[in-house]
């Protein structure tokens, strides 16, 4: 990395935040320390951060609140989430809350650094904003604006379940291959992670369906992906 890349880390461990700021900074990061969310959003305020690597479980504040708080303080700023299980409520938990990725406990640092320097890549590609609104039946999505809303009421959507809802509705009406889901959303590093999307689309269908057991919306093409109605 020609500059080097600004990453925060959140983590109320004193020991492992210490291994952290070691081991990222030798690996070329620029690394700041927070013991907690209060304290995070306090040195966001004052450097301008590439990423977030913030542990789920912290005292006070806690991880899905900081990381909410984040999102909403900063909507471009990728989090990557420090879990301690692999299962499916944890992945709910962490990208339910805004986080753009998660990594497991106890995890490979070359793995926790690959998915940090994806995020930061995707947070810094250039993206053409053509002021568009898609009106699909009762959901109308504005991407001027970053806003959805149903029947005229405006629905919360987490940065990635924006992202997701948008992908489909431009390619409303055709069957859209996973793969591409992911790789559109996450950045060309992804296309595998399947549990992500199945989170996210989950997610989406409680937001936006009126029975989410029974998708008006966005509909399951079997073995190949998803596919948003057609008009």
């Amino acid at each position: 990395m020609d500059q080097k890349s600004k990453v925060l880390v959140v983590e109320d461990d004193a020991g492992i935040r210490q291994s952290l700021f070691e081991t990222l900074g030798a690996l070329g990061f620029a690394v700041g320390e927070a013991s907690n969310g209060e304290d995070a959003m306090l040195r966001l305020r004052m450097v301008n951060y590439d990423a977030v690597l913030l542990d789920i479980n912290m005292p006070g504040m806690g991880g899905k609140e900081t990381c909410r708080r984040i999102c909403q303080s900063y909507p471009h700023l990728p989090v990557v989430m420090l879990t301690v299980r692999d299962e499916e409520d944890d992945i709910v938990e962490a990208l339910d809350a805004g986080a753009f990725d998660y990594v497991t406990k106890p995890f490979q640092i070359r793995e926790l650094t690959a998915r940090l320097r994806a995020v930061i890549r995707r947070s810094h590609i250039p993206v053409a904003n053509p002021e568009i609104i898609i009106v699909i039946g009762e959901i109308t999505l504005d991407t001027d604006r970053r806003r959805v809303e149903k029947r005229g009421e405006d629905l919360h959507l987490t940065p990635k379940e924006y992202e997701t809802l948008r992908y489909l509705m431009e390619h409303a009406g055709r069957p859209v291959r996973h793969e591409r889901i992911l790789t559109a959303v996450w950045g060309s590093a992804y296309g595998n992670e399947r549990e992500y999307l199945r989170v996210i689309i989950n997610q989406l269908r409680k937001k936006i369906e009126d029975d989410p057991a029974r998708p008006l919306y966005i509909l399951t093409e079997s073995y190949i992906g998803y596919r948003f109605r057609e008009k």
